[in-house]
Order: C-alpha cells, then sequence, then structure tokens
C-alpha cells in the first residue's frame, strides 16, 4: 500500500532543492534581465486569463468566468504595471551623504499557500513578486482546486523555459497532503500564506518566517450624508463580485434609521432582496455547519443558487439575499464573514452607534482586515479612519474593488496583511518589497575620537577625511556579492 502522506513529504523536499538550485543561478541575474522574464510571465498568462477562469470554476464551482479573468488580469498587467519599475535586484540605493549603500538580498524559496477561491489569480500573483525580488516559489495547492492550479504554474514554467531560465523558480506540489503542507513549510525560507484561518495558523506556527493573511469580515457604513443610489451600486457590485469570493468583501451593511427607507427601496430596485419569516430561517438553516463553520456549499455561489439551495423562491434578478439582524455573534449567522451572496443588515442612530457596531463586526472574525465607509462628512470619515483595527478602510468604493487595489491605488495584491491586531506580520497589501532583506553597508564618518591622530572635531573631520567613491564601491560590492551567492 502506497503511504500518500510520505509521497507527499518527499516530493516537497525534492521540489525545495531543485528551487535552491534554480534560484542560485537566478540570483545572478540583474534587474533588467529579471524584469524582461517578468514581463513575459505577466503577458503569457495575460493572455490565458480567460481560459485559467473557466478553468477555476468549473473544478471548483465557486464565482463567476468574468470575474475572475478581471482577476487574473489584476494578478498580471495591473500587478506588472505596479513592480515594473520598481528596484528589487542588487544595488537598491546610494547614500554618499549618509556613506550607506542598500543591497537587496533575496529572501531565497518561498512556499505559496493557495485557498480554493481565488486559485488561479493568487498563483500569478504569488509568482510575479516572487520572481521580481529574485525568488523561487514553490505551492501547496487546495485539493479542490489542484487542476487549474496545476495548469497557471504549467504556463508560467512554460514561459521560463521559454525565456532559457529553470522552470524549477516555479513549481507545485501534485500530491498535496497535511504532511507534506507542514514539511513544506518548514524547508522553506519564507511562506506566504492565503487561505483558511486553519492553514495561516499552521504557517505562522511551522517555525518559518511568514507573511500571512487574516479572515474579513467587512462592514460597510452607509451614512446619512451619502450618495445612496451610487453606495448601493457600489456594495452589489462588490459583495456580487466572483460571487463574495474575495474576503475584502463586503459582510454587513450598517446605515442610518433615517435614512434606512430610501436605502431599503434603493437595494431592492438593484437586485436586493430582504429574507423574512420562513425565507430567513430555511437560509440560515444552510448557511453553517453544526459547529458554526461556514457551509462549503453555498461558497461562491449566487443569490438564486442559494434560494433553490434553501426551498425558498425570490424575484427574477435577485443579486443579493439580506438578512436583517439585531445582535453580533455565534447565535447571529448574519454578523459573521460569508463568501458568497449572503449579506447582514443593521440600523443605527447616528455615525457614533455605527463606529462601536463595526469594531464589534470586526473582532466577529475580521479585526485587522478592511472596512467600508459610504460618506460625504470628511469629520466622519477621518473618525472613522483613527479609530477602526482595521488595516485598509475604504472610502466611497466597493470594498472588494478597492482592498486589492482596482478601484483605489492601494498595491494590486491577493495577499492583505491583517497587521499585528489580526495576527499578521504586516498590515500591507504584499509586495515584492517584502520580499528581499536589506543589506545595509555602512563607513565610518570620521566624527568620533579612537586615539592616535584622529580628528577630534567635525570641521577637521570634514576637511581631513578622504572622500569615498561609492559608485565604484557599489560595482565592487555587486561582484562580491555574486561570488557568494
Amino acid at each position: 500500500m502506497v503511504d500518500k502522506d510520505l509521497l507527499s513529504i518527499q516530493e516537497a523536499r525534492a521540489l525545495v532543492s531543485s528551487a535552491r538550485t534554480a534560484q542560485s543561478k537566478f540570483s545572478q541575474l540583474g534587474q533588467e534581465r529579471v524584469d524582461t522574464i517578468v514581463k513575459a510571465i505577466a503577458d503569457a498568462v495575460a493572455k490565458q486569463a480567460a481560459e485559467l477562469a473557466r478553468l477555476a470554476v468549473e473544478e471548483t464551482g465557486f464565482g463567476k468566468v468574468e470575474d475572475k479573468t478581471t482577476k487574473n488580469i489584476l494578478a498580471s498587467e495591473k500587478l506588472y504595471a505596479a513592480i515594473k519599475d520598481m528596484k528589487t535586484i542588487g544595488i537598491l540605493n546610494n547614500d554618499v551623504s549618509k556613506k550607506i549603500i542598500e543591497v537587496a538580498v533575496p529572501i531565497g524559496v518561498i512556499a505559496g499557500i493557495v485557498p480554493s477561491t481565488n486559485p488561479t489569480s493568487t498563483i500569478i500573483y504569488k509568482s510575479l513578486i516572487s520572481l521580481k525580488s529574485g525568488n523561487a516559489i514553490v505551492f501547496t495547492p487546495h485539493p479542490s482546486a489542484s487542476k487549474c492550479i496545476g495548469q497557471t504554474v504549467s504556463l508560467i514554467r512554460e514561459t521560463l523555459q521559454a525565456c532559457g531560465e529553470s522552470p524549477d523558480m516555479v513549481s507545485v506540489m501534485s500530491i498535496p497532503t497535511i504532511e507534506g503542507s507542514g514539511e513544506l513549510m518548514r524547508k522553506v525560507d519564507l511562506i506566504l500564506a492565503t487561505g483558511g484561518p486553519g492553514m495561516v495558523k499552521a504557517a505562522y506556527s511551522s517555525g518559518t518566517p511568514a507573511l500571512g493573511v487574516g479572515a474579513g469580515n467587512v462592514p460597510v457604513y452607509i451614512e446619512r450624508t451619502a450618495d445612496i443610489e451610487d453606495a448601493v451600486a457600489k456594495i452589489l457590485a462588490s459583495k456580487t463580485f466572483d460571487n463574495g469570493t474575495i474576503c475584502a468583501s463586503e459582510q454587513a451593511i450598517i446605515t442610518d434609521n433615517i435614512i434606512d427607507a430610501q436605502v431599503r427601496a434603493t437595494l431592492k430596485a438593484q437586485g436586493g432582496y430582504f429574507l423574512q419569516g420562513e425565507c430567513l430561517e430555511k437560509v440560515k438553516k444552510i448557511m453553517e455547519r453544526p459547529n458554526g463553520a461556514m457551509n462549503p456549499a453555498i461558497v461562491g455561489k449566487d443569490a438564486l443558487y442559494i434560494a433553490d439551495l434553501a426551498g425558498i423562491t425570490v424575484p427574477a434578478g435577485t443579486r443579493l439575499l439580506i438578512g436583517e439582524e439585531s445582535g453580533v455573534g455565534p447565535s447571529y449567522p448574519f454578523s459573521k464573514e460569508k463568501l458568497t451572496s449572503l449579506i447582514g443588515y443593521y440600523t443605527v442612530e447616528d455615525w457614533n452607534e455605527a463606529c462601536e457596531l463595526s469594531i464589534k463586526l470586526l473582532h466577529n472574525g475580521g479585526v485587522g482586515h478592511s472596512l467600508a465607509i459610504h460618506s460625504k462628512d470628511e469629520a466622519i470619515i477621518c473618525a472613522f479612519g483613527l479609530k477602526k483595527p482595521v488595516s485598509r478602510m475604504l472610502v466611497n468604493t466597493p470594498s472588494t474593488h478597492g482592498a486589492v487595489g482596482l478601484s483605489t491605488n492601494l498595491f494590486p495584491s491577493f495577499t492583505l496583511g491583517c497587521g499585528a491586531v489580526g495576527g499578521s506580520s504586516t498590515s500591507d497589501n504584499v509586495t515584492p518589497k517584502h520580499l528581499f532583506d536589506i543589506r545595509r553597508i555602512a563607513y565610518d564618518t570620521g566624527e568620533l575620537s579612537y586615539g592616535h591622530n584622529t580628528p577630534t572635531h567635525s570641521a577637521d573631520v570634514i576637511s581631513k577625511k578622504e572622500s569615498v567613491n561609492v559608485e565604484t564601491i557599489t560595482q565592487m560590492i555587486v561582484n562580491e556579492l555574486k561570488k557568494m551567492s
């Protein structure tokens, strides 16, 4: 009998070993050459964006082909545009006045954890930021998305080979098990963890440095000064984008009592359906497993699918199912993260109450992640920004699109840090700059006295010390770094 766990562990070791060999050679390349390779891969996957999206939806059953195509384009074309001029290889900075030279040092081999909700776009994004910073990456795929993930990795490997570089710079486990993934995380130099809380926690517990993300339970506040038509349109566009599979999508609407009737009417006019009575109870029954975890059968599904599964009838054209809640916590399922076409709904007296409710919702499984607000009152917007335990606050924009950099100038990313409050090591949208260390080479300033014939006054130092030709030294350092790599 074949032991799958042992095979998975052995595969992890072999892939990391091959990646180290490839990365050792890749680390000798200059910035221009690396950028050429990154562009070639971005172009190749962008051409296949729609096909990769189709494969992902077909295999996982999550989301929409058109939206996954958009995510693939974000992870390739838009990401490349954001990183193409970024200095990530060799000498980053020569500060002649301070006599400090900064050198980028690649991490080495990275482990990429990939969720089933955003499989192909995550592969593209993590591959490009890893290669841009001189690193190899080995992926451990979610088993339910292994085919589309494998196809995406194959396309990247083919492009690497066509560029004359080792395809082992990007690889994926074909026998993913918990034990094999654990071995991979122990053998690499850094983990990029995107997935469920269990996998992210395992990454941080592995003993290997990790960049992980937390869950999102994003409140969105429609404040009384908001353009209600615009706010509702953006919330619906965001929450239904890829059927809610991005963790930055809105999970609960909060609005002021004074505009409640108008918000409700606008939601209904744009495809929102308020669940009531027996319909609400039937949907609640299929939302969760007995242990309170999200029911995977509804993840990434549209509103009509969920209604049919629950055995209820909703109007044709319904885009979003809305459940009113009176509290926050385990007994209130619409107060939790719902990676599907479901959203909670709350009313409050004013922005102060909305502020407190938002904090409660965030601490109910989304602390550190994101929050959205629709308002024209800059004082209230500022108050929300100062008080909320989030890493990004999205203003008058769809939360999904804003957080990943589609509708804002935030860095295009599918790894959204949640900061220390959310259990993450960063609060940033992760970029290539998170994937290399900086070696600082610092020269004596000549300002201290050490004894024999050493100037003691800064004026003497300035007049007597020899100038340092940093440009000449820079090339010497590059040459030495190549020898040591």
